[in-house]
């Protein structure tokens, strides 16, 4: 039977703020008891008025419990709720202490001074202009979120989404949504097209709306550029097209020449091509601009002579080496002669094959030149790690670009490029296509651009395969290390790790364990693999080799999901290593002060990027944010911006990339053959600089190891490297 409610939150034991999920306190008025709430509720603050309708249910574990169907929220007129409503952090600038001394000072009319006589704050001591500015926005912007809530609430819409909305859109969220809420798939990070589309049907849009097929390819293009594809064939793109969006084929053929005519993607055929079956690629079209843009430049930078004085390259070599004190091995001469005489090299190889001897070599003989200097790599560990084996600053190639907050985009390119004679890039294999484009832009045509990263590691987090395919289009200088030095033969991390690249099982048969850094546990159960790994984290390693539990151990899983998956793994290492008290709660993912973290995505605002790891050090609830650090920056995050960071205690082998640990600990099981591969082991292992722990079972290593057919990404970059031919069909 549907019952009416009427009473106070006294306090919210848990809110997911992506889809508004409640369990409150109320204390119901007119009695003494306070009974407990759940339902989908709008932000729920402490101290509000709400008007319930719903029916009493008993819970088998917690009793009997009050499901909300239908409620509204007014504010409250005591004291004591007032004093709560505002404490609760609601508004920015006013947290519990600030509540009490305004609520002290004004009582039952303090909304009321809030709402029309908010200059009267300054009254309170601690309140200046400034606080009361803010004070004022958030009052504000908190009447008028609520506002566009109740609409998207009432098509089904989250309060975390819907914050994000208001955010983007502020007065405008409503038009927005109601007119084309595809949109949002487009221009908010967090809400994709499977959400979107759902708020679409809510209101009303049919499944073959054109609007609906248009964002659905789009989205369909995005998702496979994140497969690391920069462009897709256009029969098997109408194919997961029409199964994804459930649309006949030719509604999205037809659509699909709508969105190429709108310049939002290029369709591409061979110019040779009879047949126009397989030969068509439907490219988003920054993926088409950039990857036609990077064979453009390349070329032009390989026929552009050096402003570098001429040098005999021998005698160059010899000099470096009695500078060095040390004798250099045949591939490394030849490495160090390309990089003299040619415009744009390659230096490939894996670990303990002496690549940071060439550069250390190249930089002594340019520096002789007096030539200017440039070193970079894609993330800042590596960048970190390219300026201690160097000598010379290193910097991402983000922050080398110099991104202008103002224009959207980076400061350095073709009108104001870098200031260089020599670019060296270290880990190569990263660099993805819409961050080459960047990168060739502001390379001075004159200069001298040397890559240098593993062929064999995983290719990008983002689309393309930009190391893999200039290697393979034979038209680009590149020199291949493949010879250990004895120095790095000493190490089993480096000696396993070219065995496994060379289809091998590694060496775990060790006589004397005491001086290993490579190690094997043999186990099959998932639930016994994650004890070890928690355990291995919290006391073996850190007891025996001395290392930081939290800073200097890294845990790398194949897969996200599962036991040993990453988002697993995270909560019970978080429980294990930080177990705090001070929490935040955002969607599924609890935050502790001093938790390491991720941000994943590219923020330019924030000049943090996809795959930096922090610390969380401060959970605000006064100002709503989290304050997290990056190398010794401070960074705050409103909790609405949460879903830019996760856990970072183990994640994924891709993110890893670029970053080396003291420690790694790796599970293998079987569970995650679907991305058991050789390259993606290799890497992982490639990641530990003092310590590489497995565990899991040999048969899942052995099928990885033998696994080595690397995932096809659709690109033409080594077809347009070698001069291959192609045309636009729709221009």
């Amino acid at each position: 039977m549907r019952v009416d409610l009427t009473g106070q939150i006294e306090r919210i034991t848990y809110t997911n703020p992506e889809n508004g999920y409640t369990i409150a306190q109320v204390k119901v008025r007119g009695e003494k008891r306070v009974v407990s709430v759940v339902g989908n509720l709008i932000d729920p603050m402490p101290g509000e008025m709400v008007e319930l309708q719903g029916q009493w249910k008993i819970h088998p574990k917690y009793g009997e419990q009050f499901d909300v169907e239908e409620y509204r929220t007014t504010v409250p007129a005591t004291i004591h709720g007032i004093k709560k409503y505002l404490g609760s952090g609601l508004i920015k600038g006013i947290g519990p202490v600030m509540a009490g001394r305004i609520v002290a000072q004004f009582g039952k009319k303090t909304l009321d001074i809030i709402e029309n006589n908010i200059e009267k704050l300054s009254e309170i001591d601690g309140i200046g202009g400034k606080r009361i500015e803010m004070i004022q926005t958030a009052w504000e912007e908190q009447k008028e979120i609520r506002t566009v809530m109740m609409f998207l609430q009432s098509h089904q819409v989250s309060t975390g989404y819907a914050t994000k909305i208001f955010k983007q859109y502020g007065d405008r969220s409503i038009t927005v949504v109601t007119e084309n809420p595809f949109q949002m798939a487009t221009d908010i990070f967090g809400i994709g097209f499977i959400t979107a589309d759902k708020i679409a049907a809510n209101i009303g849009f049919s499944k073959d709306s054109p609007l609906r097929i248009r964002a659905g390819i789009l989205y369909v293009l995005n998702e496979l550029s994140s497969d690391g594809h920069v462009y897709y064939p256009y029969t098997k793109l109408i194919e997961k097209c029409s199964e994804i969006l459930e649309v006949a084929g030719n509604l999205i053929g037809a659509e699909l020449t709508q969105v190429a005519a709108e310049k939002q993607t290029v369709i591409e055929d061979d110019a040779l091509s009879e047949t126009h079956d397989d030969t068509r690629a439907v490219y988003l079209a920054r993926s088409y601009f950039c990857e036609t843009g990077i064979s453009y430049m390349l070329k032009r930078l390989m026929a552009t002579p050096k402003t570098t004085r001429p040098v005999d390259a021998d005698q160059a070599v010899k000099w470096v080496q009695e500078q060095l004190d040390f004798s250099l091995a045949d591939n490394q001469k030849k490495a160090i002669l390309s990089a003299i005489q040619s415009k744009f090299m390659v230096i490939t190889g894996g670990p303990g094959t002496g690549k940071t001897t060439i550069i250390q070599a190249v930089l002594k003989i340019y520096q002789k030149l007096h030539v200017r200097i440039l070193l970079a790599a894609p993330t800042g560990r590596a960048a970190k790690q390219m300026s201690e084996t160097t000598g010379f600053a290193a910097k991402t190639i983000h922050r080398m670009l110099s991104f202008n907050f103002r224009s959207g985009g980076f400061q350095k390119n073709e009108k104001d490029p870098l200031d260089c004679d020599l670019l060296i890039v270290d880990e190569a294999s990263m660099i993805d296509t819409v961050l080459m484009h960047h990168l060739l832009k502001a390379v001075p045509q004159q200069a001298t651009l040397i890559l240098v990263g593993d062929v064999n590691q995983l290719p990008s987090v983002g689309a393309g395969n930009i190391l893999g395919d200039i290697i393979a289009s034979h038209v680009i200088p590149v020199v291949r290390l493949n010879e250990i030095f004895r120095q790095a033969q000493e190490s089993r991390i480096i000696v396993n790790a070219h065995r496994i690249n060379n289809g091998f099982l590694p060496k775990t048969d060790i006589e004397n364990d005491e001086k290993t850094d490579f190690y094997f546990i043999d186990q099959e159960s998932p639930e016994r693999v994650l004890e070890i790994i928690l355990e291995l984290a919290a006391n073996r390693i850190p007891k025996k080799f001395g290392f930081d539990a939290i800073d200097d151990i890294q845990v790398l899983s194949p897969m996200h999901k599962g036991l040993v998956g990453t988002a697993n793994l995270n909560k019970e290492l978080q429980k294990r290593l930080n177990p705090g008290k001070d929490n935040l709660v955002y969607g599924s993912t609890t935050f502790h002060c001093h938790d390491k973290v991720m941000q994943i995505r590219n923020n330019y605002d924030k000049n943090v990027f996809n795959g930096d790891i922090g610390r969380v050090v401060d959970i605000n609830r006064e100002t709503r944010e989290v304050i997290i650090t990056f190398d010794d920056r401070k960074i705050a995050y409103d909790f609405t911006e949460l879903d830019e960071v996760v856990p970072a205690y183990a994640v994924s082998v891709h993110k890893s990339q670029g970053s080396e640990y003291p420690a790694v600990i790796i599970p293998v099981l079987t569970q995650h053959y679907i991305l058991l591969q050789r390259n993606l082991i290799y890497t992982a292992i490639t990641r530990g600089r003092r310590l590489v722990i497995l565990v899991g079972t040999k048969k899942a290593l052995a099928i990885a190891i033998n696994n080595d057919k690397t995932r096809q990404r659709f690109t033409r970059l080594k077809d347009r490297l070698q001069g291959k031919a192609y045309v636009r069909i729709i221009d």
